[in-house]
């Protein structure tokens, strides 16, 4: 049975968190009902309320988005439908319908992706769907919240008999305005309306000469506004009609309370589900506000966050965009204590609080900011003694007090408890309160209790380097500039850095020299060894970091390397599909070529369609059977190969193209002046001739077989003549 004491919530301010996630309802009631949250009594009740919040999470990223749940309270609703024969007003129907109609919405949705919310499924399937509610109200009350006209037969023969009446008091109206307007009895607005019924706006003066009932005057006595006596009687009509007409609507709405009435444990349900939904919705958006994730929940007493923030300061520095620092902690059997030491404003206290916090939340069901593979178990007990407790109204000292808790963390810690203590023995003499505080140390170690306390005591330092299921933890400290680096590292006690600080704070070199000599040399020594083994952690960690990035950037180059193989060795094997084609081309042509040669002797058709068959029927047995989507699939792949190949080509070739053009320009020689008789060739040729004739900037040259005419600027000197 988890029981966590209110006191405990404070110290870690547990309700600041609940007033953050608050602000993510979109109703009152889930507002009210998240401030009140309080972890939960029993394990499994934990792990449902975190499954159902992480598939709410999980959501946010789906295209299955869930349905809208805000809803109107109608708490004041269920209150009256208690009461015997009262009457719900026409907005308190469409709240009832609006609520009915959510809450099946959501109900049918989650049913339909049971596969995608199972746990969201397993509390929905519980709620009962009706249409008989919505269906009713929207037989009797319109989108615009009025009664319709058919609600009831008597209200649409009242109605209808209203609407021909004013259609007639008009038309009386309008006559008699007509009349007395010609007479010039009326002033210049002619008419106005006064308790909704139209009147004639007449000159004073003329008053008597208009019949009908006086409803009032103007501010200076110059009008007065006569009902006419012809629509008077119709309006005494109008308004038993109107009276009718009100009381069969409250007949109508009195009958449709009765119906709903029997449906009050429902509209509860309905009304608690919703709120429900409300404040996993609320859990959800502040989990994905901070990145939080839900860890493994494990039985065998072992806790490891692993880059754990503290939320509320996670939310406030990503407010001012400054960066919050994560811990990394574990803690399990054969290392159930922790025990911090360090200077001053070193980040102890917030480890402390973030541990406690988070275990706080995840027993109430909340999502954590930690790495997903983190884990932790569940505590029946979280005790805690942070801050300063000095108590005017009960006459206590801080020390006083802090021994009243110590007391009461006597009384109620076990094997099941997690315990948090800030500043552990301090308040008292430093000699016997840190020997109090070491005795109550070991009294929590041997009844197997989990916890993490912060100290300044070397002799509580000792303990835990001594007791086997216990270990020291600093937070790191820049000794250079004596800055926090807000990292806690497992397994090192943590030096105080008292003197350094002091120089660091502008105090006198002498003074503080003279102060080491007031203590014990021995405890000097015990300190400065631990400040320079911390000194020696910290360059470690810095090394650690420079061979982690320059791990990850050869991890970088290994798979830019790995990817440009990849990438050769599909260019090489589309190369030589290529050349397998085009070889396999070759061949046919060849194969063409002796058919051809072979007609060309034996002039017979027959044999040469013979021979093309059989090489068509060999190359197709060769084919594997392929659909004409794949045989196009395939030539566009070989055509694209073409085309890269043809477009790597080019490339070349006008490379070589403009190197050969350098060349030349470089060993250009003067150009010969050719004459009748040289042997010659052409620039790109290797034929060689001879000029017959040159005439006009041409040259016949003559190649033996045949003769051909050329531009001189085309020829090269090979023999002179």
């Amino acid at each position: 049975m988890i029981n966590i004491h209110h006191k405990t919530l404070d110290d870690l301010e547990f309700s600041t968190v609940l007033s953050q996630v608050s602000e993510h309802c979109s109703t009152e009631l889930g507002k009210l009902t998240v401030l009140d949250i309080l972890p939960f009594p029993q394990a499994e009740s934990v792990i449902h309320s975190l499954n159902e919040t992480n598939e709410f999470v999980a959501s946010f990223a789906n295209e299955n988005r869930i349905p809208n749940h805000s809803f109107s309270d109608i708490t004041k609703e269920l209150k009256l439908l208690k009461v015997e024969n009262t009457v719900l007003e026409l907005e308190s129907f469409r709240r009832i319908q609006a609520i009915s109609l959510t809450a099946n919405t959501l109900v049918i949705f989650f049913e339909k992706f049971k596969e995608y919310y199972p746990v969201l499924n397993e509390s929905a399937s519980k709620i009962e769907i009706t249409k008989h509610i919505v269906e009713e109200v929207d037989g009797i009350i319109d989108r615009f919240g009025e009664v319709k006209d058919d609600a009831s037969d008597e209200l649409f023969r009242i109605r209808k008999s209203i609407n021909i009446l004013k259609n007639k008091i008009n038309q009386s109206f309008v006559i008699a305005l007509n009349t007395n307007h010609n007479l010039d009895y009326l002033d210049d607005i002619r008419e106005t309306v006064i308790d909704n019924r139209r009147v004639l706006a007449v000159k004073s003066m003329y008053r008597r000469k208009v019949k009908g009932a006086i409803m009032g005057g103007s501010k200076t006595g110059s009008i007065v506004y006569i009902e006419p006596e012809v629509t008077l009687n119709q309006s005494r009509e109008l308004n038993n009609l109107q009276y009718e007409e009100q009381e069969e609507v409250n007949r109508i709405l009195k009958a449709l309370t009765e119906f709903i009435r029997p449906s009050l444990p429902l509209l509860h349900q309905y009304q608690d589900y919703l709120t429900h939904l409300d404040v996993i919705s609320a859990k959800a958006k502040y989990a994905r506000s901070m990145e939080g994730v839900m860890p493994e929940i494990n039985t065998n007493r072992h806790i490891y966050i692993k880059d754990a923030y503290h939320p509320l300061l996670y939310l406030a520095n990503k407010e001012r965009n400054e960066k919050t620092f994560p811990q990394t902690i574990e803690m399990k059997d054969g290392n159930r204590i922790i025990v911090i030491s360090g200077p001053n404003a070193g980040g102890k206290s917030i480890t402390l609080k973030t541990v406690g916090l988070l275990q706080i939340m995840v027993q109430s069901g909340m999502l954590i900011p930690v790495h997903e593979r983190s884990s932790v178990c569940l505590f029946d007990r979280v005790l805690s003694d942070i801050g300063d407790n000095q108590s005017i109204e009960n006459h206590l000292s801080t020390y006083s007090y802090r021994l009243k808790q110590m007391n009461y963390f006597l009384k109620k810690c076990n094997d099941k408890t997690l315990f948090l203590i800030d500043e552990f023995g301090t308040g008292s003499d430093p000699e016997l309160g840190g020997a109090l505080a070491e005795t109550f140390l070991e009294v929590f170690y041997e009844r197997k209790a989990f916890g993490i306390i912060t100290t300044h005591y070397s002799n509580l330092k000792l303990l835990a380097n001594e007791l086997p299921d216990m270990q020291n933890a600093n937070m790191l400290f820049d000794n250079r500039t004596l800055q926090p680096l807000y990292k806690l590292v497992l397994g090192q006690a943590g030096s105080s850095f008292t003197f350094e600080v002091a120089q660091k704070n502008g105090i006198p070199y002498s003074l503080i020299n003279k102060s080491k000599k007031k203590i014990e040399r021995g405890k000097v020594r015990f300190d400065k060894t631990i400040a320079k083994l911390q000194k020696e952690r910290s360059k470690l960690e810095k090394t650690e970091r420079s061979l982690k990035v320059n791990e990850q950037k050869k991890i970088q180059e290994t798979d830019k390397l790995e990817a440009t193989n990849i990438r050769i060795q599909n260019k090489l094997e589309s190369y030589q599909e290529l050349y397998d084609s085009n070889q396999r081309l070759i061949y046919l042509g060849q194969k063409l070529k002796d058919a051809a040669d072979t007609y060309f002797i034996s002039k017979r058709k027959r044999e040469l369609m013979a021979e093309l068959f059989r090489i068509v029927q060999i190359e197709n047995s060769k084919r594997k059977k392929q659909s004409a989507k794949q045989l196009k699939a395939e030539k566009a792949k070989e055509q694209q190969i073409k085309n890269e190949a043809n477009q790597k080509a080019a490339v070349i070739r006008k490379k070589k193209k403009k190197q050969k053009e350098e060349a030349k320009k470089v060993v250009e020689k003067p150009k010969p002046i050719l004459k009748v008789g040289d042997r010659v060739r052409m620039f790109d040729g290797r034929a060689i001739g001879s000029i017959d004739t040159i005439e006009k900037n041409k040259a016949i040259v003559n190649y033996g077989l045949f003769t051909t005419n050329v531009s001189v600027d085309l020829l090269e000197l090979v023999e002179g003549k």
